[in-house]
């Protein structure tokens, strides 16, 4: 047992030593590797920036493990979630095989030494740390978004009503807000002025997010579109349909609320309760225990 764990200390220091000198070592990377890693530096943190780098070498080949739909799959989860921090494929490959090796080797360790729920927390945080990362970022986003939504469609609504054609207000009301809604708005606006047509660039919005209302006003603002109505008018239906759903899923999420709390009332605070209860009138009789124990 002490030569096993002698010789997982020996790898866990002589990878580290190696991952120390690829750091610090200037690697080679393909272009599209290269400039992903250069762009992201300047929006994530440090210890993400040193992961990355340290990873990257790995990257390629934890992309090929993964097969090609898995990598699709995660690709489109990275657009829902916003590249957040700079996270591209490339960088999660590179997380995904540090955050691996880390999890793994500490799990191994904490084995050796009997810690059976250490470990296993380690080899989940190897497994799923990027995903959670992503999932959370996901969540976030699209929260954010739908909460902007209705609100923008009011002002866009104003400024159209003002006299601006629609391509115009769009711009000038996205440059007025900051955020995930603004930062899709103005990709659209750039495809629009590469020569997408506005039909194309507003599905391509729609694919992004994962978002019921999002779909809602690409699909209602084109169906106006079709068939003539006032774009004033579209813009302030929408915003009063997400308005209205959004009251509809509040009063919905409150519903399976009632239910959680009822149960963790009647599974922990109604025993506590009586105990306590039941414990203050037995101490408040006066009982002698020395009678009872028979001391």
């Amino acid at each position: 047992m002490e030569l096993l764990l002698a010789l997982l200390a020996g790898l866990s220091v002589a990878g580290a030593a190696y991952g120390i000198r690829l750091y610090r070592a200037d690697a080679k990377l393909p272009a599209d590797l290269q400039l992903a890693l250069e762009v992201g530096a300047t929006r994530t943190g440090a210890v993400y920036s040193a992961v990355d780098r340290l990873g990257m070498r790995w990257s390629p080949a934890v992309l090929r493990m993964m097969g090609p739909k898995r990598v699709d799959s995660v690709r489109r989860r990275i657009d829902l979630a916003g590249n957040p921090g700079g996270l591209t494929i490339d960088r999660y490959g590179a997380r995904r095989a540090v955050y691996g090796a880390l999890g793994a080797v500490g799990g191994l360790l904490m084995l050796v030494r009997g810690s059976f729920l250490v470990a296993i927390l380690l080899f989940a945080f190897g497994a799923f740390w990027t995903e959670v990362g992503i999932w959370s970022a996901v969540r976030i986003r699209k929260d954010q978004i739908e909460r902007t939504l209705p609100d923008f469609l009011d002002v866009l609504a104003v400024v159209v009503s003002a006299g601006l054609g629609f391509r115009q207000a769009l711009e000038r009301v996205a440059e007025k807000y900051e955020g995930p809604w603004a930062d899709e708005l103005r990709i659209t606006l750039r495809q629009m002025d590469m020569g997408v047509s506005r039909r194309e660039a507003f599905d391509a919005l729609r694919r992004r997010n994962d978002s019921e209302q999002v779909a809602q006003f690409v699909t209602t603002l084109q169906q106006g579109e079709e068939l003539g109505a006032p774009i004033v008018e579209t813009l302030i239906q929408i915003a009063n349909d997400m308005r209205r759903t959004d009251a509809q899923n509040a009063r919905r999420k409150a519903a399976k609320a009632v239910p959680k709390a009822t149960m963790v009332i009647t599974m922990l605070m109604v025993p506590a309760t009586m105990i306590l209860l039941g414990a203050g009138l037995f101490l408040g009789t006066g009982t002698d225990f020395g009678s009872i124990t028979g001391e």
